[in-house]
């Protein structure tokens, strides 16, 4: 079954995780700008990370048969740093046009403070100029508080409810959105978040009307092939193939689809791509003969 994982940070795997999504079917990555880890204390080391997304990444996942797309956005645990926050804001509007870029995220709260507040605002004004869809990180901690702050806060900026997904939801954050309008997402761990039995269990209650999954694997303990195992699982509990279909496929696409700048027809067909080209000269090859890899 076709998949769209449409939440993982590819920027911190490695590239045989590439070819076991590949195994796995899965045709389309979308990869939101994130945390890395640690501060990045200049705008330089943003817009390296940057054109590494709309670069590189897109590069290294061609070769290995799959689409890669992304969003960009400061995101909010950094947008308490004064040292690069306003100047991160400067650099976005050119990246928010760039190709392979369909949505302004991960933007949100964390630690659900003034300064992120108002560079989420920020970037939900970007969001309208740019006529892009925006993907939401909810907080860790006092989630709950966060989805119904993040709530008022669209609600005041009018902001249209369906080019909204808010994602790392649970059982309880449902409630918040289910008659939003809005999409809701679920990241699916291994230990923590949601994991794919109680997934199975929120379909069986909510069906798959506006519901995305993804794993949102990033450099944590984590697991790239969370979906694929999903669609396994929804698969044994009775689900019909076209339901789950929805789910991690059309769902996906047609939300990231309302930025204009998705080839619906051609995420069915893999990206043309030759382990003979390189990306600035580097290759995923390491020196192998391209003809064997």
């Amino acid at each position: 079954m076709k998949i769209f994982e449409p939440h993982i940070h590819m920027f911190s795997r490695v590239t045989d995780d590439y070819e076991r999504l590949a195994l796995a079917d899965v045709r389309v990555v979308l990869e939101p700008a994130f945390w890395l880890g640690q501060p990045r204390t200049t705008v330089g080391a943003f817009v390296d990370y940057f054109d590494t997304l709309v670069g590189w990444e897109r590069f290294r996942a061609s070769q290995f048969g799959i689409h890669h797309v992304c969003t960009m956005a400061l995101n909010p645990r950094e947008a308490n740093d004064d040292r690069v926050n306003a100047d991160v804001l400067a650099v976005l509007p050119r990246y928010l046009e760039k190709d392979g870029v369909v949505g302004v995220g991960e933007i949100g709260l964390d630690d659900q403070t003034p300064t992120e507040e108002k560079f989420f605002l920020a970037q939900v004004d970007l969001a309208k100029a740019h006529g892009l869809p925006i993907l939401i990180h909810t907080p860790h901690r006092n989630k709950r508080r966060g989805f119904e702050r993040i709530i008022d806060l669209l609600r005041d900026a009018k902001f249209p409810w369906g080019h909204v997904l808010l994602d790392h939801g649970n059982e309880e954050t449902i409630a918040l959105t289910r008659d939003l309008g809005c999409v809701s997402g679920f990241s699916i761990y291994p230990n923590t978040k949601m994991d794919v039995h109680r997934m199975v269990a929120v379909v069986r209650e909510y069906g798959v009307d506006r519901i995305v999954v993804n794993s949102a694997a990033d450099w944590g303990i984590s697991d790239p092939l969370m979906i694929p195992k999903l669609v396994q699982a929804l698969l044994r509990a009775g689900f019909p193939d076209a339901t789950v279909e929805q789910l991690v496929w059309k769902n996906p696409i047609a939300f990231f689809a309302q930025s204009g700048r998705l080839d619906v027809a051609a995420l069915d067909r893999p990206p043309t791509a030759s382990r003979r080209e390189t990306h600035d000269g580097n290759t995923i090859l390491r020196g192998q003969d391209p003809e064997r890899s």
